[in-house]
C-alpha cells in the first residue's frame, strides 16, 4: 500500500518565528511540475535512443528520472515516472530499435523494469524514514515545549515579548531559560542562563525553571525563590557528581512586579545588567546588590538580597542573556545591543523582537557561538496600555 504520511509542519519558534527546516523536504504538491519535467525528459531520451540507433543507447541517462522522482516527489508520482521510464524503454528496445540480439533486448527490458521497481520500493522506504523522523521531531518538539513557553507571554499586567535561539542546531532549548508567573504576590519574571550551551545545559537549566515556577507561586519573598531555585540545582548537581558529568551554575535574574509594596523588586543572581527605556533613551542597568550565580552562593555563605525601586509608569525593560551581548561579527565587534534598542524604541515588543532576532543574525552572519535570549517587559496596565517600568540603579556604559 502507498504510505500516507503528511509533511511535519515545524510548529512556531519561541519569538514567534518559524524554526528553518533542518532536512531536505519533497517537493510541494508533491512535486507536480517537477513530474511533467521528468517525463518529458525521458519521453525526449527515448526518441534520441530511436534516432541514434544501436550505437549510441541513452537508457542509462534516462535512469536516473525514476530516482528523482523517488527523492523529490510523492508516491504515486514516483509510480508514473517509474512506469513512464519502464514503458519507454521497453518500447525502444523492443519495437523501435530491434537491433540488439534476444538476450541483449530481454537484459534491457528487465534492467528497465528493475530500475522502475526500485525507484517505487526507494520512495516507500524514503517516506517511512521521513515519517518516523517528522514523529521522532514532534515529540521532540512537544518535550520542548513544556520547558520554554512560546513568547509573548501574559501575566496579569505584564506582556512579555521576546525571542530565543539555541546555539544548538535543530533545538528549541537549551542553555538559557525564562518564564513568568502570575502570583499571589505580583508578578515574577526570570531570565537565566546556564554555564555552557546547547543540550548538554538542559538539565540544569530545567531543574532551575521548574523551581522557580512552583516557588514563585507559593514563595512571599522574592528571596526565598532564589533559594528554591538554589537548592533544586544543588540537587541536581549531586545527582550529575555521581555520573562524572561535570556540575553548572546558572546566573539569574528576577522580577517582581505589583507585589506588596506596589514597585519593583529585582534580585540579580550573578546577571548581566538589564536595559530600560524611557522615551527614546536607553540605560543600561543594574541592581544595587548582585549575588553569587545559583550553585555558587555556598562559597561565600551570605544570602541573596533583592532591591526595592519605585515603579516607573514612563518605563519599560529589555532584559537579555550574554549569548546576545557577546555575540560578534566578522570583525570580532560585539553585539551593540543598547545602539540597537535606542534605534527601535518606536516599535511595539513583539515588532522590537523581530527586528532584534532578524538584525542579531545578520549582525552574526547566522553564526551564534552561544545561545541567545531576549525579554522585552512591559506593563500594558500602568498608563492606559502603554508601557510600564521596571528601573534600577544606572551603571556606567562604556562609551558613554
Amino acid at each position: 500500500m502507498r504510505p500516507s504520511y503528511g509533511p511535519y509542519v515545524p510548529p512556531a519558534h519561541p519569538g514567534g518565528r518559524k524554526e528553518p527546516a533542518m532536512r531536505v523536504g519533497r517537493v510541494p504538491d508533491g512535486g507536480r511540475l517537477l513530474t511533467v519535467l521528468l517525463l518529458v525528459a525521458i519521453a525526449a531520451l527515448a526518441a534520441l535512443d530511436c534516432m541514434t540507433g544501436v550505437r549510441l543507447r541513452l537508457a542509462l541517462v534516462a535512469s536516473v528520472m525514476p530516482l528523482i522522482a523517488a527523492r523529490l516527489c510523492s508516491y504515486r508520482r514516483t509510480v508514473v515516472v517509474a512506469a513512464a521510464f519502464a514503458v519507454a524503454q521497453v518500447t525502444v528496445h523492443c519495437t523501435i530499435v530491434p537491433g540488439w540480439d534476444t538476450a541483449g533486448t530481454v537484459v534491457a527490458v528487465l534492467g528497465a523494469l528493475l530500475v522502475g521497481g526500485f525507484s517505487v520500493a526507494l520512495c516507500a522506504a524514503l517516506l517511512e524514514r521521513e515519517a518516523a523522523y517528522d514523529r521522532t521531531r514532534m515529540v521532540s518538539d512537544a518535550v520542548q515545549r513544556t520547558m520554554l513557553r512560546e513568547l509573548p507571554i501574559t501575566a496579569g499586567a505584564l506582556r512579555v515579548a521576546g525571542f530565543y535561539i539555541s546555539a544548538q542546531e535543530g533545538a528549541r532549548v537549551g542553555g538559557d531559560i525564562y518564564e513568568v508567573v502570575e502570583s499571589p504576590y505580583g508578578q515574577r519574571v526570570l531570565i537565566g542562563d546556564v554555564q555552557g550551551k546547547g543540550m548538554p545545559a538542559i538539565g540544569a537549566g530545567h531543574a532551575v525553571l521548574t523551581s522557580f515556577r512552583e516557588a514563585a507561586y507559593h514563595e512571599a519573598r522574592l528571596e526565598a525563590v532564589a533559594e528554591h531555585m538554589e537548592g533544586a540545582l544543588l540537587r541536581h548537581n549531586r545527582a550529575l557528581s555521581l555520573t562524572g558529568t561535570d556540575e553548572r551554575f546558572v546566573t539569574a535574574l528576577l522580577l517582581e512586579v505589583g507585589g506588596p509594596s506596589a514597585g519593583t523588586r529585582v534580585l540579580s543572581c550573578g546577571h548581566i545588567p538589564y536595559y530600560a527605556v524611557r522615551g527614546g533613551a536607553v540605560e543600561e542597568r543594574l541592581p544595587g546588590r548582585s549575588g553569587l550565580p545559583l550553585g555558587l552562593g555556598g562559597l561565600t555563605g551570605e544570602p541573596r538580597l533583592g532591591v526595592d525601586l519605585p515603579a516607573d509608569p514612563h518605563e519599560w525593560v529589555v532584559l537579555c542573556t550574554d549569548g546576545v551581548t557577546e555575540a560578534r561579527d566578522a570583525e570580532g565587534r560585539f553585539y551593540p545591543l543598547r545602539e540597537r534598542l535606542a534605534r527601535w524604541t518606536h516599535l511595539r515588543p513583539g515588532a522590537l523582537a523581530q527586528a532584534l532576532r532578524a538584525d542579531l543574525e545578520r549582525y552574526t552572519d547566522g553564526e551564534l557561538k552561544d545561545d541567545a535570549a531576549v525579554l522585552i517587559v512591559r506593563n500594558v496596565a500602568s498608563c492606559g496600555g502603554r508601557a510600564g517600568a521596571l528601573p534600577a540603579q544606572p551603571v556606567a556604559v562604556a562609551g558613554d
